[in-house]
This record gives structure tokens, sequence and C-alpha cells, in this order.
């Protein structure tokens, strides 16, 4: 890796390792050459990127610290709030340098996202993408299939998180980075496929490989928790006071109390046992 390359990475993971994330390096030309121009980064190709993605480490080291120092104001996706924040402090890392942050979520406003999250995962050597296209005379017929990630230590039990652009930072001999073919055979990719996109709820697809660590019970419990109810999991918001309407939701101010008031609202608390997620 060159030495600038390094350095910059370094200073990145320093930033963020910390708080349960990964950081990989990857030049634009490599990712729009897999896509169609309307999906294109608009930056020459050497420009040097950052993929973000957070670990199963995340939830204890990054969102409950950050929900009990009431960063959020006001509230939306205590997650994707909490991802934004450290983010930005990748931003402030580097004062001298012109630097865009494109979470995963973000879109255009024609509804078309600003990064393909999967793509860049895949380019970046983080996490290999598979696809329908990866399995030699597939039997899915007309049905429509989705392709998801799997990173080669934690399997599926990873979130892409976004994407840090360095404009004006160009690395033209970066040396491609492959991604980890963890698996190989067209019936385990089947297998997966049909997994993730017909039994997503049961958590199974993420054990596509044996990952070296696993969601906590607490973890697969906020995740299963439908968007509108996550506030009440969390502490955030009375489940009596839950909004009706997601745009309602906004309209909620209150923080996550110190100390927990019953074990309902304080969950996030290591003396407080987590409800019991659903699936095996």
């Amino acid at each position: 890796m060159e030495p600038l390359v390094a350095e910059l990475k370094q200073k990145i993971e320093d930033t963020l390792c910390p708080f349960g994330f990964e950081v990989h390096p990857f030049q634009v030309a490599w990712y729009n050459a897999l896509l169609p121009p309307a999906f294109h980064l608009p930056l020459p190709g050497p420009t040097l990127a950052f993929l973000v993605l957070s670990t199963p480490a995340m939830f204890d080291q990054a969102l409950k610290p950050f929900l009990q120092s009431h960063h959020l104001q006001p509230l939306t996706d205590p997650v994707d709030q909490c991802v934004a924040y450290h983010l930005g402090r990748v931003r402030e890392s580097f004062p001298e340098l012109q630097i865009e942050v494109i979470a995963d979520y973000e879109v255009h406003p024609n509804r078309r996202p600003k990064i393909l999250a999967q793509t860049a995962a895949h380019v970046a050597g983080a996490a290999y993408y598979y696809q329908r296209q990866d399995v030699e005379s597939d039997p899915w017929g007309t049905q429509h299939i989705a392709g998801v990630c799997i990173h080669p230590r934690f399997g599926g039990w990873f979130a892409i998180r976004g994407v840090v652009l360095l404009r004006g930072i160009e690395v033209p001999n970066l040396p491609p980075t492959k991604p980890i073919d963890c698996v190989p055979t067209r019936a385990d990719r089947i297998t997966l496929l049909e997994r993730f996109n017909f039994h997503w709820r049961d958590w199974t697809y993420r054990d596509a490989v044996t990952p070296q660590e696993r969601y906590s019970e607490e973890q697969k419990a906020y995740f299963s928790t439908p968007p509108a109810q996550r506030l009440a999991l969390l502490g955030l918001l009375q489940p009596s006071e839950e909004p009706s309407s997601p745009s309602q939701e906004l309209h909620f101010t209150t923080h996550l109390p110190k100390k927990p008031q019953n074990p309902r609202r304080g969950w996030l608390s290591p003396s407080v046992s987590p409800p019991i997620s659903p699936g095996p």
C-alpha cells in the first residue's frame, strides 16, 4: 500500500476502529467500472475513497455510549445518527482536506442511491458481493433474487455504513484489492441467496461462513424490532407515547435516562437482561 494511503487509513482507523468499525481503501475508478453511468461517482477515477462498515462490536462500543452521551437531537434513527456522528469525526480529523461522507442510506432527489454500498464493499475488498450472476445455471427462473455481501470474518453479521471520499487526493498506482470468496461453491451460494431472499428474518444467511463474532441478543432484539418501536425499546420513548406514524416520531426529543427507571426503559444497561430475539 502506498505510504500516503497507509497514513490516511491509519488516521481514519484511529478515529473509527475503537468504536467497532472497519475501514477499507479503494479507488473511485474501480467502483465506477462496475456500474452504468447513472450510478457513477462524479470524481476523477484515481480519487481515493474509504469504505466504512460496522462490526458486531459497534453496538456496545459506539451506539450505547452515543445514546448515553445525549447526542440525539432531534430524534430520527439512533443507529444512523450514531454512525453519522462518528463519520463526522473523520471529517473533523482532516480539516486540511476536502472530505465528502456518503452514508449508505442517502439518495438523490430522484431517489436513486448516492452510493451502491455492496458494490463499494466488493471493490474495496471488504466483503464479497454474491449475486445471481455468481451462480451457474441458477434455479430461480423469473424470480427476482437480490444479492448480499458476506464478510470473511463476520459472515453476514456486519453492516456497510458509508463511504468517505477524499476529493483532490488521487492515487493512480493503488493496487486493486480483491474480496475473499468465502462462499465458493455453487450449492453454498444457492443456499446463501435463498436464505437471504426468502428467510432473512431467521438470521441464518448470516452464518454462510462461521463468524468470529455474531450480534448479541440485545443487538438482534433491536434490529428485529420494527423501526417505529425502536425508540421505546431503547428507552428513548415510553411505549404509551409511541407515535402512531413515522412522521410524528420526529417530534420527540427525549433522551435515554442516565439511570434506568424500569426494566423496559433500561434494557441497554448491562444489569438488565435483554429481550429474547425471535428466530433460532
